[in-house]
């Protein structure tokens, strides 16, 4: 039997998301929403005017909010509204210019943006009785809140500064094994592989073959480096924070992650969401490697679709090794990209006019900070 859905479940696409700021399920708080806010399928967060350094993060549970959470935790209060650097290493919570008064068949779920993974920032967003990070129930109402803790840089924040991203979905929208394949015979999500694995998403495995001209295959994190101001794009030069890893640091046909030592990387497939579907990347089962792959989870329709004018486009792969050393080899499997049904095609596609894209048909791509050739 077919495998059919309700028409209207789905990601909200970027003329939803408006109609739902006008209805007010999306509120900016005292701020007008600016232009480049809202994404083909996501909403960038901005951070308000209060953060507070905390002894640890936390959820506040099903009995609790994060404000009386944070009256128990908070160390002391920050003042974003002239800049503040939150320092590699520490903890912070805070306070989000939007909120969200969720209907009964609407939820939510955040993920960091492209260039806050890039920059190794852990960025997670909480809401009032949360169970899980990241995730908002139906029937929402309430504030929100980013958890930010920078791994290898720190950072210039400010408020208005925009580390991660909503999505909203109406209904349960699922796809199916069977429908993955059908789409990548139709569609081909994924170039690059002769069988792709489809189970529970598409596999993604890293590339560590050179690059034909720069003989790159990837970058590595410099520990104790500047400090980078989070909304100046093409600020700081590359060779001060990322040295370049090269066929020279293979060993045994493989790299070895130290631990706690940040690497961007690449998949070895090429990557396509249909203009009718979004997807994310999520982490793949730790039990294949101490290793997580994952950072920025979000790709909006229209990522590396060749009828916009994309190129062939690679996954970055934000990784990072764990307690021990790990050897990772080419074609290694390190995460799934997981699809998912819009409610309707988005006004704007990805890398198409107007949507603010940095990062279709990338290659080894830094985050835009960096000045990089």
């Amino acid at each position: 039997m077919a495998e059919t859905r309700n028409q209207n479940d789905g990601i909200l696409p970027v003329q939803s998301l408006r109609v739902a700021a006008d209805a007010g399920v999306i509120l900016s708080g005292d701020n007008d929403f600016i232009d480049g806010q809202m994404q083909p399928a996501s909403l960038d967060l901005r951070l308000g005017a209060e953060a507070w350094r905390v002894q640890a993060s936390f959820l506040p549970g099903a009995d609790s909010t994060v404000a009386q959470k944070l009256d128990k935790f908070a160390m002391h209060k920050i003042d974003l509204s002239a800049g503040a650097v939150l320092e590699r290493g520490c903890v912070y919570i805070v306070k989000l210019q939007e909120s969200l008064a969720l209907s009964a068949d609407l939820s939510a779920m955040a993920n960091p943006k492209s260039s806050t993974g890039r920059l190794d920032i852990f960025t997670r967003l909480i809401t009032d009785n949360a169970l899980e990070f990241e995730a908002v129930s139906k029937g929402y109402h309430g504030p929100l809140y980013a958890e930010i803790s920078p791994r290898t840089f720190s950072v210039l924040v400010r408020a208005g500064s925009r580390l991660s991203q909503l999505r909203l979905r109406r209904g349960q929208p699922h796809i199916s094994d069977d429908m993955m394949q059908d789409l990548q015979r139709k569609v081909g999500l994924v170039h690059g592989t002769d069988a792709p694995d489809i189970r529970d998403g598409i596999a993604l495995s890293v590339n560590l073959a050179p690059d034909t001209q720069s003989g790159m295959i990837g970058w590595r994190a410099r520990k104790h480096a500047g400090l980078i101001d989070i909304d100046a794009p093409a600020s700081v030069s590359v060779n001060e924070f990322w040295e370049q890893l090269t066929s020279d640091d293979l060993t045994a046909g493989g790299l070895v992650l130290n631990p706690d030592e940040f690497y961007i990387l690449a998949s070895r497939e090429f990557v396509t969401v249909p203009k009718d579907h979004a997807a994310e990347m999520r982490a793949y089962d730790t039990r294949v490697g101490e290793f997580r792959a994952h950072y920025a989870g979000f790709f909006d329709p229209g990522f590396g679709v060749a009828e916009i004018g994309a190129t062939p486009t690679r996954a970055v792969l934000e990784v990072r090794s764990h307690d021990v050393p790990f050897l990772i080899e080419q074609d290694q499997t390190v995460c799934r990209l997981v699809y998912e049904p819009m409610s309707a095609i988005p006004e704007t596609l990805y890398g198409s006019g107007g949507s603010g894209s940095n990062y279709q048909s990338q290659g080894l791509r830094l985050a835009k900070h960096f000045i990089q050739d």
